[in-house]
């Protein structure tokens, strides 16, 4: 059993982990169970959040599927292994959110009770595919076209004012305008009836960041974390067990979650500290300690904030 590839990128000596393969097994069991209310807290604090993204991956145990799902937000992400693509573990985990949730169109996904923004980019992917499969139908070339340009628009708006829905609100006219220019079923091939009617069902979201500040029309964020868990894949695929891609998993969404946050994950794991919000104010007061002039250092330190000393009750792994 190999360490992470996020644990890799770094001296083992920092982490003054033995090489014998059983104790770094041994180890990576440990951490997983010490950090797994660390991952909880994670995706308590996504689920208190505005936005969260969501996608997931597939991977092969023993010549069997199963899944790792991935949920992010621009400061925290969590992994979960599932031997399913079943919305159970997604309902479960995001039960309570109440903000936008940005997703592919996977229907599990439309189970959770909030705002939905679907990402563009994948709509764009499908519709350029369904252009090419089908290059005499000109109903589908309509669409395309029509949806390009509306998007085009949109992401000009983006480029210039950010994701601000004051701005980009004055495009729902677009929006409106560009339904109206869609074929009816009537006239449309069996393919082109087939996209107007999912553009019809999704209609309400698709457009949801227009009314939104800060959410994107692209699930880039959630695509980028899953790209952390495939370097881990090539890896471990194949080779481990549902519990110890679990266990990988945990330790992979404390890793991320400290480098959204602008920590080291090592500084993390020394510290003995299982709250990453609290490990996070530890560190923000020790930067602003050590910015302060030599004098006001000192002063802070007789006053009993001493700099780098551990509290009785911190532990180390």
């Amino acid at each position: 059993m190999r360490l992470p590839t996020f644990c890799d990128s770094h001296p083992k000596q920092s982490l003054r982990v033995p090489h014998e393969r059983n104790v770094v097994r041994r180890f990576k069991e440990r951490a997983a169970e010490w950090y797994r209310e660390t991952r909880e807290n994670i995706v308590a604090e996504m689920v208190k959040g505005h936005l969260i993204h969501a996608d997931e991956t597939r991977i092969t145990l023993h010549g069997k599927t199963a899944y790792v799902w991935v949920f992010a937000t621009f400061r925290e992400v969590a992994y979960f292994y599932s031997e399913t693509r079943e919305g159970t573990l997604v309902q479960r985990a995001l039960d309570g959110f109440k903000g936008v949730l940005v997703s592919d169109f996977y229907a599990a996904y439309d189970s959770i009770p909030c705002a939905q923004q679907k990402c563009l980019l994948h709509l764009m992917r499908d519709l350029n595919d369904a252009v090419l499969d089908n290059p005499y139908d000109g109903s589908i070339k309509t669409i395309a076209t029509a949806f390009a340009e509306l998007l085009r628009g949109i992401v000009k708006s983006t480029d210039r004012w950010g994701l601000k829905s004051r701005f980009l609100r004055k495009h729902l006219v677009d929006v409106a305008r560009f339904y109206k220019r869609i074929p009816r079923t009537g006239s449309l091939s069996p393919a082109a009836s087939k996209w107007e009617a999912r553009l019809e069902k999704d209609r309400d979201k698709l457009f949801t960041f227009l009314s939104h500040d800060g959410v994107p029309w692209n699930n880039n964020n959630a695509e980028h974390a899953i790209k952390a868990f495939a370097r881990l894949r090539r890896t471990i695929e194949g080779l481990s067990t549902p519990k110890g891609i679990e266990e990988y998993l945990i330790l992979l969404s404390v890793c991320q979650t400290c480098k959204y946050s602008g920590f080291d994950f090592l500084n993390f794991l020394r510290s003995g500290e299982t709250d990453i919000g609290t490990f996070a104010a530890s560190q923000w007061a020790r930067r602003l300690l050590q910015n302060r002039p030599a004098d006001q250092r000192g002063r802070a330190g007789r006053n009993g904030f001493n700099d780098g000393a551990m509290g009785p009750n911190q532990q180390t792994i």
